[in-house]
């Protein structure tokens, strides 16, 4: 391996940093879009339960926001259940884009290393073309430098093009993962205010 990374020149090195920044967030992202730990099953019938037997106490709404990025909605939804529907709605939608930014978070410069990483490759191979053309004299080309400037741009191309494909494809996953648990969370939001009103409706009618 290292045989090839001195073969690739120093170009490689910018790539092999862009595949560490990009592993890194793709591991850090499966702990942290797991379905268990944003929006557990089950939680809102728990939350219900709760509800029903001890009121929009506040000890029971801050342990509710920090259970998960759905308790967070939730507890921003009981905190205001006393109040008219629109407003429970409304406070709910402003903690969910603020959840929604956070489970966003270290997307963008994941899609930054997908879409940079050919481009290193694109540098090594320029500079690997730089050194094919300094091989060539009058007298003839020095055969070293001829096979180092071809290992440089063949190599910087390949693992540029190694390194963005994952990239881009965890990259739309993780997108995608994020829109179907905010998907999720909306729904549970939703029948949340529905119950919350439709028993106070009901205790009032």
């Amino acid at each position: 391996m290292w045989s090839i990374i001195e073969a690739a020149g120093w170009p490689i090195w910018t790539i092999i940093a862009a595949s560490v920044i990009s592993l890194a967030i793709i591991l850090e992202r499966f702990f942290s879009l797991r379905a268990s730990r944003v929006a557990p099953a089950g939680l809102l019938q728990e939350t219900l339960d709760a509800w029903r037997k001890q009121g929009g106490d506040d000890p029971f709404i801050r342990s509710l926001g920090g259970h998960s990025p759905l308790g967070r909605v939730l507890a921003a939804g009981l905190r205001n259940a006393a109040r008219s529907r629109d407003i429970m709605k409304e406070a709910i939608e402003d903690e969910g884009r603020v959840v929604g930014h956070e489970l966003e978070r270290f997307l963008n410069p994941l899609g930054t290393v997908a879409a940079m990483a050919p481009l290193l490759g694109l540098l090594g191979t320029v500079v690997g073309m730089i050194e094919l053309f300094g091989a060539q004299t009058p007298t003839g080309g020095n055969p070293h430098q001829l096979a180092h400037g071809i290992s440089v741009a063949l190599y910087n191309t390949a693992f540029g093009l190694i390194v963005a494909i994952p990239s881009m494809i965890f990259y739309r996953h993780f997108r995608s993962r994020v829109d179907s648990l905010l998907i999720e969370m909306e729904a549970q939001a939703v029948k949340l205010v529905e119950v919350v009103h439709g028993q106070r409706d009901a205790s009032q009618g």
